[in-house]
């Protein structure tokens, strides 16, 4: 009996001791799956799921796993925890060639694209602690050019494009939709998004039509995932400087080189050697300053630090994703920390997005998106790229930042670059925008399989508001000397204002709603695999102008393939834009694209080990550009009125006057174009993608692109034809041709090593083919046509003059036969240039394209990333190349402001002079006071911006569900140019420089 008893307490023991788990599988069509093999790990104990799908197991602890295969499906594993009802959804296990990729309005299997397609994944996004995600563009995805011109915070976004620029009048920026929707990428962070995709050729952007002509970029942001919540939260905290600034000679030295330029031109010294010993020694900083006002304006460091978190999850009927983060940037512009208000720069900004998902039935799906961003910044009350001027404009010795008794010097005629940023107020900015989007989707599998409609409708609305608190401090006129008790002697200048006072204003920012309807269907019969797609959407776009920019129309694409080898793709898109003329506003932009799968050929079946992928694919398609030189309604004519014709008699004060008379009246403005249309473009590609033992890729690209229609106003009209203004029309024609291409190599080796290589490179060069220019220009020197877009203008330089060269030097007569000089009187050391047009005189006559562009024409990227254990370390170096930039400024010149204006740069010594008449110096001859001839735009000041920089490195190491890393960003830049870092986009280097970070962080996962 006993023995009995104790049998049935240990049965009863044991199964107190397991905990009853049941289920459902199903895959991703939400259709129950019967036969799943349901085991629990490391045991032979399971279970399969029955016709509903269901399963009914015990296991022993939360801390158990359970497996689930299913023959043609990806294995899952999941720990029980504390559910006791599980809902599994299988993903088909699917070739690289079957996995989905964003194209166009939709997904497709990578088996059937045929478009220029690249994708970038989220983490190459987030690097560094920058404000702005196209930032992050360059060098990572072949294709893109792009450069930084600025690190302003809130000004740094970059310029980029997609293949470079086609077009001289029209706008060049590829359109970016974020999940569909024609959005800005510049205030996202990276934290929002799932994926990131270009579409390079027309096969991929032709749905676009009158938009698509740029390119496009394709974002969509995170979904909610069947689970418990999963919580991902990153900090980032970093310490920033810049890259490289100008420098400038110390006002010793700034004093002596002016003194030797004055002896040279043989003028009174303009310094005595009693007032530099002053100032070398600092006997008195007050009456002998010695400033660099760079290092006035501007700190050494600055800090700024990212914090987002993430949370994931959901059920079968309801699933979410909620992203927010926080991004706060200090600037390095100085503040006078006396001041009870703060006009230093220091930006922060709150992201949040929140997308769900409700299954309403087991085949409508709604999906509700609400993001958006919320900006405040702080700045000085001027201009900072003026200020960065005032610093450059203003000498080191003519009086210091403030003076030890408190007051404030302005010399007349200059500024004080310090009083400017820490004295006269400053300016609170704050931006805002709220992104609304639903849709709903149904599966019409009940009519066909692979049958699906959607429709979306979204409304976004931005707005910004700007305070200015200002002030003018008491300026002094700069002191003289020390009374007797030594005090200083200054005399006031200007009286201010000693309050802040106050003004505001508002704009009324920016409303856009989108509807789209579209109809798709996806099916494979056998060794035939049909993806096809019909769509209709319009959209509103209002800015507060008299009315809001619109469009309209119909996309569509058909793809098929037959037998996973041979692709062949039709997409078009019928739309229009409210810009053109009713008659006129609708065109139709088709695309035709085929591929080969040569290794899916039976014949490449025993190199399958080897070539895992061999794919060629080409497209031909027109689409279109409706930005056609920011006007609005070319089309018709406008009037203006004239103050000014004059006619009739005046016998006002007994006199008679005739003719004098003003009247108000009407004239002609521009003509309208009746015809107007957008530019169009015809672009063709043909592209090659290879992949070697599934570890090595390789993508290549041959494009070319003639963009016809530029509409541009005529300049080859005579006078005779009686326009006011001259016509305008669609006439100009650019050609843009390159290559792009993207290597990646990813491996595991072994269970600790992992190494990823990657490396891209991008080439366009452009050529103007139609401008109107006059025929007796076209083919000279002094044609457009034939250059490249925004080719560099000025005279060609042939050298610097040489004794030789003069038949009295004393005097600057040249010698026989030389061209005269019309800009100045010259000099052995002065840039001599060439007659182009043989005249015998050197004037503007002679200037024409002298090649280059400040656009890159080359753009690559390149770096490494391996891991070992828990270590992880990753470096990425991009440059540019073909790029290039007249540098130099009205006083840029060592003593053309005549020690009155203008600092001089470190550089100097690498100049002519008569004791070292080289000709590959940096500098002609230096003369006291501007030399025209010397600061004409020319090849001589025509300087390669080409560079390569290290763009980031970084080392993680990983602990359980949390990495720490340190990473740093623009860390060394390599190149030619030395003055300053030659991405900015600023002839004398006089902008808020681009920034250098190293930061600390950590990631976490729970």
């Amino acid at each position: 009996m006993l023995s009995v008893l104790a049998l049935f307490l240990s049965a009863a023991a044991a199964s107190a001791a397991t905990i009853p788990i049941n289920g459902l599988v199903v895959n991703r069509e939400k259709e129950p799956m019967v036969g799943v093999t349901v085991l629990l790990k490391g045991t032979s104990q399971g279970v399969t799921t029955d016709a509903e799908g269901r399963f009914f197991i015990d296991v022993p602890d939360k801390k158990s796993v359970l497996s689930f295969g299913f023959v043609g499906y990806q294995t899952q594993e999941i720990v029980v925890g504390n559910r006791i009802n599980l809902h599994v959804i299988l993903e088909e296990q699917v070739s690289e060639l079957d996995e989905v990729v964003v194209v166009g309005y939709g997904t497709q299997r990578k088996l059937s694209v045929v478009g220029a397609v690249e994708g970038l994944a989220p983490k190459d996004l987030q690097i560094g602690t920058n404000r702005s995600l196209s930032n992050n563009l360059a060098g990572q995805l072949s294709g893109v050019i792009a450069v930084q011109r600025t690190g302003e915070p809130g000004k740094d976004n970059s310029d980029f494009w997609i293949r470079g620029i086609s077009t001289f009048a029209g706008g060049s920026t590829p359109l970016v939709l974020v999940d569909g929707v024609e959005r800005s990428l510049n205030d996202m962070d990276p934290a929002e998004i799932e994926s990131f995709s270009i579409l390079k050729d027309a096969a991929a952007s032709a749905v676009y039509g009158v938009r698509g002509a740029n390119g496009v970029i394709l974002i969509n942001t995170k979904r909610g995932e069947v689970g418990p919540p999963k919580v991902s939260l990153r900090y980032e905290v970093a310490m920033s400087e810049p890259t490289k600034l100008p420098e400038f000679v110390d006002a010793t030295t700034y004093m002596e080189v002016m003194n030797a330029i004055a002896a040279d031109s043989r003028i009174t010294l303009p310094f005595s050697q009693k007032q530099i010993g002053l100032t070398k020694s600092r006997y008195d900083t007050d009456l002998y300053p010695d400033v660099d006002w760079i290092d006035a304006i501007t700190k050494k460091h600055a800090w700024n630090q990212r914090v987002n978190v993430n949370v994931n999850g959901g059920s079968p009927v309801l699933r979410y994703n909620v992203t927010a983060s926080v991004y706060n940037e200090r600037g390095i512009m100085e503040r006078d920390d006396s001041q009870s208000w703060d006009g230093s720069t220091k930006l922060t900004r709150y992201n949040v997005r929140s997308n769900v998902d409700v299954d309403i039935t087991k085949t409508t799906l709604l999906k509700i998106n609400i993001g958006g961003y919320l900006q405040r910044q702080n700045k000085v009350n001027h201009d900072i790229e003026d200020l960065f001027n005032v610093a450059f404009n203003t000498p080191p010795f003519v009086h210091p930042t403030i003076y030890s008794n408190g007051k404030v010097a302005r010399k007349d005629g200059n500024q004080n670059p310090w009083a400017l940023a820490t004295q006269t107020g400053y300016q609170r900015l704050s931006n805002s925008k709220i992104e609304s989007q639903a849709s709903l989707e149904q599966n019409l599998k009940f009519i066909t399989p692979g049958l699906r409609a959607r429709v979306t409708f979204a409304f976004d609305s931005s707005n910004a508001s700007l305070v200015r608190r200002g002030k003018t401090p008491d300026y002094y006129n700069p002191a003289t000397g020390r009374d007797d008790d030594g005090n200083l002697i200054m005399n006031i200048a200007s009286y201010g204002q000693e309050f802040l006072d106050h003004a505001s204003s508002g704009e009324f920012g920016e409303q856009t709603t989108y509807l789209e309807g579209a109809v798709s269907y996806s099916r494979e019969f056998g060794k035939h695999y049909v993806d096809a797609m019909l769509l209709y959407n319009q959209r509103s776009y209002d800015t507060g102008e008299k009315l809001p920019y619109r469009n309209q129309g119909f996309a569509g694409r058909f793809s098929y393939s037959y037998d996973r080898r041979y692709v062949a793709e039709f997409n078009f898109g019928y739309n229009g834009s409210e810009n053109f003329a009713r008659d006129h506003r609708f065109g139709f932009f088709p695309s035709v694209a085929v591929g080969w799968l040569i290794s899916e050929e039976h014949f490449m079946e025993p190199a399958r080990d080897v070539l895992s992928k061999l794919k060629l694919r080409g497209s031909y398609g027109i689409v279109g550009n409706d930005r056609i030189n920011g006007l609005r309604f070319a089309y018709i004519t406008t009037l203006g009125t004239n103050n000014g014709y004059s006619w009739g008699t005046d016998g006002s004060g007994g006199h008679t006057t005739q003719g004098n008379v003003s009247h108000t009246g009407r004239w002609e403005g521009h003509q309208g174009v009746a015809d107007l249309t957008w530019e169009e473009s015809a672009k063709f590609d043909i592209g090659l993608e290879l992949g070697l033992w599934n570890a090595l890729n390789l993508q290549a690209d041959y494009f070319f692109e003639r963009r016809s229609n530029i509409f541009m106003q005529r300049t080859n009209i005579p006078g005779s034809a009686g326009f006011i203004d001259s016509p305008w029309a669609n006439y100009g024609i650019v050609e843009n041709r390159g290559v792009d291409l993207a290597l990646e190599f990813n491996k595991q080796f072994g269970r600790d090593w992992f190494l990823s290589l990657k490396g891209t490179f991008t080439f366009a060069r452009n050529k103007i083919i139609e401008k109107d220019e006059a025929p007796t220009v076209v083919g000279t020197y002094r044609s457009y046509t034939g250059q490249s877009v925004s080719t560099l203008y000025g005279l060609t330089a042939l050298g610097l003059f040489t004794e030789a060269d003069f038949a009295d030097v004393e005097k600057g007569i040249l010698r026989e036969g030389l061209p005269t000089q019309s800009y100045s009187s010259v000099r052995p050391g002065d840039i001599r240039y060439k007659d182009l047009n043989g005249d015998g005189v050197i004037d503007d006559q002679d200037m024409g394209p002298i090649g280059g562009t400040e656009t890159p024409e080359i753009v690559y990227g390149f770096g490494a990333s391996a891991r070992w254990k828990n270590l992880d370390v990753s470096v990425f170096l991009q440059g540019t190349a073909n790029t290039w930039r007249i540098v130099g400024s009205d006083v840029f010149i060592p003593g053309s402001g005549s020690g009155v204006l203008g600092n001089i740069l470190t550089n100097y010594a690498d100049s002519w002079s008569p004791d070292s008449p080289r000709q590959d110096v940096f500098y002609p001859r230096f003369s006291y006071g501007s030399s025209l001839n010397n600061r004409q735009p020319s090849t001589w000041w025509k300087k390669s911006m080409s560079f390569l920089r290290v763009k980031t490195v970084e080392i993680g190491y990983t602990y359980k569900k949390c990495r720490f890393f340190v990473s740093g960003n623009n860390l060394f830049c390599f190149s030619n140019f030395k003055l300053w870092d030659p991405e900015v986009g600023a002839n004398d280097g006089l902008i808020y420089p681009t920034m250098r970070s190293y930061s600390l962080g950590a990631s976490v996962t729970f």
